[in-house]
């Protein structure tokens, strides 16, 4: 899906070319829901440029690139873990210091906008703004700080995007596509189609790796406190039940599991031994269920610093990680396969995809 470009590194976040330091710009037109910025005049054919802001419950993630037919080449990207979800699930409002740290971030991605010239663009909040009583006053605040104007979606577009976004790493005539974010996660049973792939049936589950976290204890996590954990994972995703009618086809390893999320990606970087992470050995390699559980025994027994320590998690993720593992090894335990795929991409490149055909069509 994405032509050779500049590609965004990630361990924890990749912002080592910072330019927020640098003296500040006019403040970008937003284009919020993909609309058109207002045209800089003149007769000349604006060169189409696509961004596409994802602000979650732990990250927030720019991707700005350019139409290259049906793909992408990627002009530039930003990856900041802000956690703008830190102490939501007690406090049901977000903190001030998160706040900053994610305005701080935000004003990065509206300057990189900016300087990239870009004509076309939407920008998402998710989980941490949909849950929090403050999450719109907290958007009002940033578009007056930066103009960037965002739409908080529903858990059904978001299942909707991150599924365009990684739809083409189906293997299989059906599969399960799951999304683990910082405060929800998205699962849609997909079946192909020809001409694409189509969602028969998604859920949100109310939890992610920041509320799990939260609750439990993400930096020390005790074998006995693992399992209580998967159980009750386990036990939610039971009670959904097989609204697809899929289920089958799992239980003779006729579909697989497609994963798009920092849990997927980082595990795994630890299964290749990378000295870094690279999207270009992550994206689209498969994983075994023996893959999976042989990375997460191995977090499981490593402590805080240890996990810090590994090149693909790192220390803002090390007190995360864990949390991701045991939503995995619950799903995996109630929806079974052989067999995971992994997405380095998801809803920024379901956004980009609707941003294009906007722009094929003129809007």
């Amino acid at each position: 899906m994405m032509s050779d470009g500049k590609r965004e590194q990630r361990a924890g976040g990749d912002d080592r070319q910072d330019p927020g330091k640098r003296k500040r710009r006019k403040k970008p037109q937003s284009a919020a829901g993909g609309r058109k910025p207002p045209s800089s005049g003149g007769g000349r054919r604006r060169t189409v440029r696509l961004a596409a802001l994802d602000l979650g419950t732990n990250n927030c993630r720019l991707l700005i690139a350019s139409p290259r037919g049906r793909d992408f080449r990627i002009v530039d990207a930003f990856s900041r873990i802000v956690r703008l979800g830190e102490g939501l699930s007690q406090s049901g409002v977000l903190s001030e210091a998160a706040m900053e740290r994610t305005l701080g971030a935000l004003k990065v991605c509206a300057e990189k906008i900016e300087r990239r010239g870009v004509t076309h663009m939407r920008c998402i909040a998710t989980q941490a703004c949909r849950g929090a009583q403050n999450g719109p006053a907290f958007l009002e605040t940033v578009s007056r700080e930066t103009g960037l104007s965002f739409d908080i979606i529903t858990t059904e577009e978001e299942a909707r995007l991150a599924v365009a976004g990684c739809a083409d790493l189906l293997d299989e005539a059906v599969g399960l596509v799951f999304d683990i974010g910082g405060g929800s996660t998205e699962l849609s049973w997909v079946r192909r189609r020809e001409g694409g792939v189509e969602i028969a049936a998604w859920t949100s589950l109310p939890f992610g790796v920041v509320s799990i976290a939260e609750k439990w204890g993400g930096r020390e996590m005790s074998a006995e406190t693992y399992a209580a954990v998967v159980g009750e994972v386990r036990a939610v995703i039971a009670q959904i039940g097989d609204p697809a009618g899929m289920k089958d086809i799992f239980e003779k390893d006729g579909a697989h599991l497609l994963g798009t999320s920092g849990t997927v990606t980082s595990i795994a970087g630890v299964h290749l031994g990378l000295a870094r992470y690279r999207r270009d050995k992550v994206d689209g390699i498969w994983l075994t269920i023996d893959d999976a559980k042989a990375v997460t025994a191995k977090l499981n027994a490593m402590s805080f610093l240890e996990r810090a320590s590994e090149p693909c998690i790192g220390e803002e993720r090390a007190d995360l990680v864990v949390s991701g593992c045991a939503i995995l090894e619950a799903l995996q335990a109630e929806w079974p396969a052989t067999r995971i795929r992994v997405a380095d991409r998801g809803l920024r490149e379901g956004m980009l995809a609707d941003l294009a055909q906007q722009a094929r069509k003129g809007k």
